[in-house]
């Protein structure tokens, strides 16, 4: 089953400064039929304008993923990383048992993400920070291990959570699968750029596939496309 969520039907708020989308219920957003997706809990789509940003505030026991889709967002926070993320590339912040950051756009052209909360396995672990930057090539014609809680993701960013947050570009016309290990995983897709074919079903370009009871997903693109995919826990 792939429930389509096109764009046009998610929740959001626009804040001047930030205009931001949300696939689930988030801050003034509620829908009861959109509170997660397995172990996933958060799916925002953020445009930031540029040289403003999120002020310091705190998390506590939550796996929370940067993917920058355009820009580059800088973090900061209270264990005292500091680090730039460009378009392409993922952040990772482990909140455990708390952690204060803020994120800000310092470009100067409006920055583009998607920020993803996946919920962890353990609750009070010490807070983390990380980000890496990936090679295009790697991510190109299939998908690629982002951030990962499986130890056979050696070269992703590690999460605490039995999730995998996965990226892949697709040039028009071509085509890539992926696998769940089991039927009781659920997978949330949403092509950051392009439009794509899913097992039949055709999504622009932000929008959003729920995705369970599927063994296999079969992709092609439409045009050339930039996908970003979560598979977690049911």
């Amino acid at each position: 089953m792939i429930e389509h969520r096109p764009f046009a039907s998610l929740g959001g708020a626009h804040h001047g400064w930030l205009d931001a989308k949300h696939h689930f219920s988030f801050a003034g957003y509620h829908d009861p039929a959109r509170m997660g997706w397995g172990a996933l809990r958060v799916w925002n789509d953020d445009a930031i304008e540029a040289r403003t940003g999120f002020p310091p505030h705190s998390h506590a026991d939550m796996e929370i993923i940067t993917y920058v889709r355009e820009g580059a967002i800088t973090h900061e926070d209270s264990l005292g990383n500091k680090g730039r993320t460009v378009a392409g590339d993922v952040q990772v912040m482990s909140a455990g048992s708390g952690i204060q950051h803020a994120e800000y756009n310092r470009e100067s052209e409006t920055t583009r993400i998607f920020q993803i909360w996946i919920v962890p396995d353990r609750r009070g672990d010490a807070p983390a920070w990380g980000a890496k930057p990936f090679p295009k090539g790697d991510c190109s014609g299939r998908f690629v291990a982002l951030a990962s809680g499986a130890a056979a993701d050696a070269d992703a960013l590690p999460i605490r959570t039995d999730a995998r947050v996965l990226g892949a570009t697709l040039k028009a016309g071509e085509s890539t699968e992926y696998a769940f290990a089991d039927a009781s995983r659920r997978g949330y897709l949403v092509p950051a750029h392009g439009r794509v074919e899913v097992n039949g079903l055709r999504l622009a370009a932000r929008d959003g596939a729920a995705i369970r009871d599927e063994a296999l997903l079969r992709i092609t693109a439409l045009e050339d496309s930039e996908l970003v995919l979560v598979d977690t826990a049911g």
